[in-house]
């Protein structure tokens, strides 16, 4: 029989589903629950989630050691600007058409996101790093049943991720993880030195085109991305100061982080193409730094694959990224 492992957090008080062994997830008080089911029963939980009970899924290869959280990463691969991040957080459940409009423009900044949308996670990750869960309020978005006063009233593109701040709202996930890298505390996630910053301009001008062709290679037999991750590849060999795209941790991680955690495990599994494979700065980066970025939202190995299930992976991947490219 597949086994498949999924795993909720519970919103609210009163989780009306629970497994065990119960965890906390980073940076939320609430409760991770945990289950190792029946295929078909896992694929069912991906129709029925509750106001209580919210599934959310987080796919690594069998090849990786699995554990219900990661181990400590060593404290020399994690700077300061994660080290901030550490906080406890209530994550509130999303917004729907049945949801009324917040009081915006009162003074309170709120960023309005999808947990599971990989642009949002992009400056909800920002948000964590620079430790301003107190000062920038989460307001979670049902992408698949908005609450029609979002597109009236607060971003008229209907999109996440947006901010509202100072009586404005902005949105772009790129625009705004410099922007809040810029304008609150915290320690800085954007390079001084004239070189790094030359170099992350140059990095974050290319993550479209990146996009762009790593996806149109799903259409064929996958290893089309090669030359994609091949940039990355040598991107990731410039500086020598760390294992990151700068040396050091940055904007740039968070920016990629996000997809590439996406793009490894559904060419692996679905293409049977593996990314890694002659690339050992990008395998380093997969272990470091991109576990560091995803530690830092909520990367607790939520979903895990027991065998060769490629059709639940690919159903469970087409939730995952909101059938952004399907």
């Amino acid at each position: 029989m597949a086994v498949c492992y999924i795993s909720g957090i519970g919103f609210g008080p009163s989780p009306t589903v629970q497994y065990s062994p119960n965890r906390t997830i980073p940076f939320s008080s609430n409760q991770i629950t945990t289950a190792a089911l029946p295929r078909t029963k896992a694929l069912s939980c991906f129709h029925h989630a509750t106001t209580s009970v919210q599934p959310i899924f987080s796919f690594h290869c069998k090849t990786r050691t699995h554990f219900p959280f990661r181990p400590p990463l060593p404290a020399s691969n994690i700077s300061s600007a994660m080290s901030s991040g550490y906080v406890q957080e209530d994550l509130p459940p999303a917004l729907d058409s049945t949801s009324d409009l917040p009081p915006i423009f009162d003074g309170t900044t709120r960023l309005y996101i999808s947990y599971t949308c990989p642009y949002a996670q992009r400056v909800w990750i920002t948000r964590n790093c620079k430790g301003l869960q107190d000062k920038i309020k989460l307001v979670p978005i049902d992408l698949k049943n908005r609450p029609t006063w979002y597109k009236e009233n607060v971003y008229p593109p209907n999109k996440v991720p947006a901010l509202e701040h100072n009586n404005e709202v902005k949105g772009e996930s790129l625009y705004l993880i410099k922007y809040i890298d810029s304008h609150f505390e915290g320690p800085s996630l954007f390079p001084d030195d004239p070189a790094k910053k030359q170099f992350a301009d140059e990095l974050l001008s290319y993550i479209d085109s990146f996009y762009k062709t790593v996806t149109s290679s799903f259409k064929g037999e996958g290893t089309e991305a090669g030359i994609a991750f091949d940039n990355i590849e040598t991107a990731l060999t410039k500086f020598e100061d760390g294992p990151f795209f700068l040396g050091q941790f940055s904007l740039v991680d968070i920016a990629y982080a996000p997809f590439i955690e996406r793009f490894h495990p559904f060419l692996l599994e679905v293409k049977k193409y593996d990314i890694t494979l002659g690339r050992p700065k990008l395998a380093t980066w997969i272990e470091v730094p991109l576990d560091i970025a995803l530690f830092l939202l909520w990367h607790c190995n939520f979903y895990k694959l027991q065998e060769d299930v490629p059709e639940t992976f690919f159903l469970a991947f087409q939730l995952r990224v909101g059938n952004m490219i399907f």
